[in-house]
């Protein structure tokens, strides 16, 4: 579940829009077209919004881990590059002195 955070170039954003108008609709059609009384329906549509609540709550929380692992491989990948950086700089800066060094002795 971790590894796809996008399915086929959805976010999790759009699909958990998508979970809840697909609810939001089979409500509907369901309060339509079934012969219930108001107190079943009414049942039924507390049970469709507990559902739906839990699978917003799912996706909230797998929405959050895959944050966080962006996070800190982001900021894994700004230590590597400021250490690459960093030694850059130091073997610039001593290829300077040297020359320095050089043309001044």
């Amino acid at each position: 579940m971790g590894q796809d955070h996008e399915i086929q170039g959805f976010s999790g954003g759009a699909v958990a829009f998508a979970f809840l108008a697909g609810t939001i609709i089979g409500a509907g059609a369901a309060l339509l077209l079934a012969p219930q009384t108001g107190a079943q329906t009414r049942s039924m549509l507390r049970d469709y919004a507990q559902r739906a609540e839990e699978e917003l709550r799912d996706k909230v929380k797998e929405a959050r881990v895959t944050l966080d692992t962006a996070i800190d491989q982001g900021k894994q990948f700004i230590n590597e590059k400021k250490s690459v950086l960093s030694a850059a700089y130091e073997a610039g800066r001593q290829a300077m002195n040297k020359e320095g060094m050089k043309k001044g002795g």
